[in-house]
């Protein structure tokens, strides 16, 4: 039980780290937790699912905890994450949780929880809490609460929708047979879409967009149609992902920047996660906005969205959050501004991004270690001329180079990421950090 509940969310192998028992328990102890925070009986919250195979049993128990409360549900069924976040916000629902493991492999289940306005209830906010009665397993006989059966996929186009029609940009686009490719349709019609159709066992390539081998069928794909850009989508559909006319990956730090140039007026502020190139930062000052560091973390960062009044963000790892769409991630909104921005300036997206690859930036390198703590305070004391930034890990910026270190939350690895101002630097200093762990 302990190790399914992470710092975000709840997740683990299905069958062995959770099943339906468990779900029941987690639907019942969300309930009473959720009345206890509001301070009120009568509630009613969303319950959406991926398209694991595991998904539909999980979510049946689940819904039979919640219920077995006095706890209304509206039921949502296939959703994706973002469509599940606007259900709870745009409707004022008193929270929600939606069955899914994102982009894990297909053995993997879990559940992603939110209370009012998709606030996402994480280890520092209510998780520890609704492990704490799942494991007490103590709940009073209650008379069942209602059940309605609802779909707001209509109402999240309109949402989403821009007024510009991109018919004449060719676009392939990946969602890895899951539950992302249900609102493929709605929003490009015109779309080259490859793995639409939903299976559970993800027969063409796990839906994790980030690992360079499951692209590889959508690059070929691009290639082969003489697309305009490709996009992936990850398992539920809250991280969206670019390749340019030649297949090509493009980091999601760059598109970060490019969106600023379009959406920053004045003083405004975008926030970018320590992970991200330093063009992120130098972009957002040049056009006079602010730039603000975060930790990792989509609860963290949404948090710190709405107590800075953030107008928008980004994570290295894909995912994107605005102001406009309840703080919650809007991969919709970038996806067509990027369109736009593609169609305005008729040029290609290489040459579109090429602008913001002034660096060279390693990605993250893992690297297994067992004493973490130990091993990140002896690269601190060497490295301690440089100038120290510990928001999340260990950052260090010298005057043509700069690396950040941090520990994984539920493995024994340390992370690495180095950029520099040329790819020599780089990679020495990659090749130097490497002998140190």
């Amino acid at each position: 039980m302990n190790n399914i509940f992470k710092a975000y969310d709840i997740r683990g192998i299905y069958g062995k780290d959770l099943n339906e028992d468990t779900a029941f328990k987690i639907g019942e102890a969300f309930a009473v937790f959720l009345k206890k925070k509001l301070s009120k009986e009568d509630l009613t919250i969303v319950l959406g699912k991926d398209n694991r195979s595991s998904s539909n049993s999980l979510f049946n128990f689940i819904k039979r905890g919640i219920l077995s409360q006095s706890v209304n549900v509206v039921d949502i069924g296939l959703s994706t994450t973002p469509l599940f976040y606007f259900s709870v916000a745009h409707f004022n629902y008193d929270g929600g949780i939606i069955v899914t493991a994102s982009h894990n492999p297909k053995e993997y289940n879990g559940f992603k929880i939110v209370g009012p306005k998709a606030e996402p209830i994480s280890e520092t906010n209510g998780l520890l809490e609704i492990k704490e009665l799942v494991e007490k397993n103590v709940f009073e006989k209650k008379d069942s609460g209602k059940e309605e059966k609802k779909s707001f996929i209509n109402e999240y186009v309109s949402f989403n929708s821009f007024d510009d029609d991109f018919n004449d940009l060719k676009v392939v686009v990946d969602t890895a047979n899951s539950v992302s490719g249900i609102v493929v349709s709605n929003f490009l019609p015109s779309a080259i879409h490859i793995f639409d159709y939903l299976d559970g066992s993800f027969p063409n390539h796990e839906p994790d967009p980030l690992k360079k081998e499951n692209i590889e069928d959508l690059k070929k794909e691009i290639i082969k149609q003489k697309a305009d850009l490709g996009i992936a989508f990850d398992g539920d559909g809250d991280r969206v992902f670019f390749l340019d006319e030649e297949g090509n990956a493009i980091p999601s730090d760059l598109i970060l920047a490019l969106m600023a140039v379009s959406i920053i007026k004045n003083q405004e502020k975008i926030l970018y996660d320590v992970r991200s190139s330093n063009i992120v930062k130098e972009i957002i000052k040049t056009i006079g906005g602010v730039a603000v560091p975060s930790r990792v973390g989509h609860s963290f960062i949404k948090e710190k969205m709405k107590q800075e009044d953030i107008i928008f963000g980004g994570e290295y790892s894909g995912h994107f959050f605005s102001k406009n769409h309840y703080f919650t991630e809007c991969p919709y909104f970038v996806l067509f501004t990027v369109l736009k921005i593609l169609k305005t300036e008729n040029i290609k997206m290489s040459q579109l991004i090429k602008p913001f690859k002034k660096y060279f930036h390693s990605g993250e390198i893992n690297f297994k270690v067992e004493n973490k703590e130990e091993k990140i305070k002896k690269i601190k004391d060497k490295y301690k001329e440089g100038t120290v930034t510990e928001i999340d890990g260990l950052r260090i910026d010298f005057s043509d180079w700069w690396f950040l270190v941090r520990a994984s939350n539920t493995e024994p690895l340390i992370r690495l990421i180095v950029e520099a101002k040329n790819k020599e630097i780089m990679e020495k200093r990659v090749e130097e950090l490497t002998k140190l762990f």
